[in-house]
Order: structure tokens, then C-alpha cells, then sequence
């Protein structure tokens, strides 16, 4: 059967990201139980796996509730996720649907921050959480500007087609903030015309395009940053961390 993944909101903004083949089904950062429990019954599936990225609550608020209705259902997460059956992380390997799934550690939203790596015949679907958002990323609590800039970079790294589930629909507000960065970039003006919700997955050849926080090397960006920040970055880290603190206050 083929690998059906589909957005489930939830609060103001969010998506749990429901994978489903045949009967079963694995859900990704379930922060509330009651939209995940009725997309399962309309849909006559089974919930077996849950994948955790970060401790926050809108992220695992709703595990406990699902887990009556499925006792059996294996929760994966690092190690300050309290309702783990199986404590992940770092070159963990799981597997789902038939497809293998690693798990990287991405630190700076959190210090334990991870993402789920899906391999379905060769393309990677990355199950991001709150590491990398549509034209953006996420805050810092936790970690450090310095360990986002690098889990952005190695998500960078990936093939071009590779698919992102991000969880916040955050796409509309992250392009407004991209097109004061680069008030030129065509594919930000593009993107902004022909945004439609949810504006979810996105491949990475898309965000290179418009994503600022990938595009840190190109000087117009380090540039535009500068004049903005009143700093002068001396390598991309510094040009990451000082538009970090400019979209913190946009």
C-alpha cells in the first residue's frame, strides 16, 4: 500500500503529521489527542507509533490520551520525553511501512532536539518539528543559535527533493520576514503570491530559494543583515545569529 502522509491541525497553528499505509498509522508530535483520535476512526486505522521531536507540551500534550485507545503504540523520543517507550537519539534506527527511518539529533530549538528521517524508495521525508519552519526556523530556548545554525546546515546537506514536515504553519509570517531580508528575491515575491494552506511539506530545493536562514553565505543576505542589525557578522554563524535576533523582534 502506498505511504499516505497527511497534516492534522491542531491548537491555533499547529500539524501532527499522520503517516498511514494499509491499516496502520504513526503520528508525529501529537500535542493534542482529540483531532488525531478522530482522523484515526473516520479513517479505520491503528495507531502504532508515535514520534516525539521536543518536550513541549504543544508537541506531546496529547500522547497520554491517545495511548488509552492504544496501549500498544511505541512512543519514541530523547531522553527528557517522560512517555517514551524507547529512548531515541542520535543514529537511532526505526522502521515503519516497510521504510527505514533514522533519527538525527538537531539541536537549538532544544538541546534534544531530533528529527525522524524517512527513507521511502530513495526520497527523504524529514519530520522536522520546530528546527526548520517554510522561509524560516525556530526560536532558540534551550540550545544555542550557534547549534541551530548547525542543524540547519546539515539539514542543507540533503538531496534537493527532499520533502520537510515542519509542525507550525508559520509559512505566511516567515515569507514577510524573507522579503525584508531580501526585498528583491523574485522566488520570495512568487512564493508569497501563490501561498496557499497548508503550505506543507516543502522540498529543500524550495527553501534554498527563499529561506534566509539557508541563505547566509550569498552577500546580499550577510549584507542586508548587517545594515538591519547595526553588526558586522564575521562568518555565517555570526550573519545566522544576528538575523535570529532581528526575526525575534519583526
Amino acid at each position: 500500500m502506498p505511504l499516505q502522509i497527511v497534516p492534522i491541525p491542531a491548537f491555533e497553528d499547529n500539524y501532527i503529521w499522520l503517516l498511514a499505509s494499509g491499516s496502520q498509522a504513526v503520528c508525529v508530535d501529537p500535542g493534542e489527542a482529540a483531532p488525531v483520535a478522530g482522523y484515526l476512526k473516520r479513517h479505520g486505522l491503528m495507531l502504532t507509533q508515535i514520534w516525539v521531536t521536543h518536550h513541549h507540551r504543544d508537541h506531546t500534550g496529547g500522547i497520554e490520551a491517545l495511548l488509552r485507545d492504544a496501549p500498544g503504540c511505541a512512543v519514541y523520543g530523547n531522553r527528557d520525553i517522560r512517555a517514551a517507550t524507547h529512548t531515541v537519539g542520535e543514529g537511532s534506527r526505526l522502521a515503519a511501512f516497510g521504510c527505514g527511518v533514522e533519527v538525527w539529533q538537531l539541536p537549538g530549538h532544544t538541546d534534544a532536539h531530533l528529527a525522524y528521517v524517512l527513507d521511502d524508495g530513495g526520497r527523504r521525508h524529514v519530520f522536522c518539528g520546530d528546527t526548520l519552519f517554510s522561509a524560516g526556523c525556530g526560536r532558540v530556548f534551550t540550545g544555542t543559535p550557534e547549534q541551530l545554525f548547525h542543524s540547519l546546515q546539515r539539514l542543507n546537506s540533503l538531496p534537493d527533493d527532499t520533502l520537510f514536515y515542519p509542525a507550525h504553519e508559520y509559512t505566511a509570517a516567515n515569507l514577510r520576514f524573507a522579503a525584508h531580508i531580501e526585498p528583491a528575491n523574485p522566488d520570495v515575491l512568487e512564493a508569497q503570491a501563490g501561498l496557499a494552506v497548508p503550505s506543507l511539506p516543502v522540498s529543500l530545493a524550495h527553501e534554498r530559494r527563499i529561506n534566509p536562514f539557508l541563505r547566509t553565505h550569498l552577500p546580499q543576505v550577510a549584507q542586508r543583515t548587517a545594515a538591519l542589525s547595526g553588526q558586522a557578522p564575521a562568518d555565517e554563524c555570526a550573519v545566522f545569529t544576528a538575523m535570529r535576533e532581528l526575526k525575534n523582534g519583526f
